[in-house]
């Protein structure tokens, strides 16, 4: 097999890779916003002692969390078109499953977050006079989101990589530019052997970045 990477050329990347990383970034960015807004809605909801708000947040969390990524895509996908009677299109798809997705994951995170907080802050705060929301506000979220920025990032890098799967709907994507180019220049073997070099060096730089984070976070 004769590898030819003559190809490799501003070219290449202004025609078909600068489209698919924008719309990765962004879809990451969405769905850890995302996320985070619902998932720390969710992890309120599963410390609650009250059964019927902590119940329905734990089928929704555990449901999530055991079904691959791809197949909630390709049924969001492919059902609601058939439900409202009209396509909603591959991006906005994959925007809405992707934070419905990462929603349970990052309610764990932020669950254990919250967990980790000495009960006896609460304890006191309350004794203070504040209510739950300001008891959450003020002293617990504001040291949970603190200690749990190196998993996040971690989950982050995850989020990055899984937008991938979004190739499977359509959705022009890093990975789908990559794709596209292989076949325009008849290099296939090589446009998926730059893929995995681009997605390797941005998931490596992340990774030493949270290395940091937790590093900084321990001294």
């Amino acid at each position: 097999m004769n590898l030819d990477l003559s190809f490799y050329t501003w070219n290449l990347v202004e025609h078909y890779l600068i489209k698919g990383l924008v719309f990765s970034l962004e879809l990451t960015v969405v769905a850890t916003v995302g996320g985070m807004v619902f998932g720390t809605c969710l992890a309120l909801m599963r410390i609650s002692p009250i059964k019927l708000i902590s119940t329905p947040a734990s089928i929704y969390v555990n449901v999530m969390r055991s079904i691959p990524l791809v197949m909630v895509i390709l049924w969001f996908f492919l059902l609601v078109p058939s439900l409202i009677g009209r396509s909603i299109g591959a991006e906005l798809s994959a925007y809405v499953t992707f934070i419905a997705f990462e929603s349970a994951f990052f309610c764990e995170i932020i669950r254990s977050g919250i967990l980790s907080i000495p009960k006896g802050q609460s304890d006191a705060s309350m004794a203070l006079g504040m209510t739950f929301q300001q008891n959450m506000q003020y002293i617990i979220l504001p040291q949970a989101f603190r200690n749990m920025v190196p998993i996040v990032m971690t989950q982050v890098i995850i989020l990055f990589q899984d937008t991938s799967l979004v190739y499977a709907i359509g959705a022009y994507d890093l990975l789908k530019g990559f794709e596209i180019a292989g076949k325009n220049y008849g290099r296939p073997i090589e446009a998926y052997l730059l893929a995995a070099m681009v997605y390797f060096i941005i998931c490596f730089s992340l990774s030493r970045l949270v290395k940091w984070l937790e590093s900084s976070h321990q001294r």
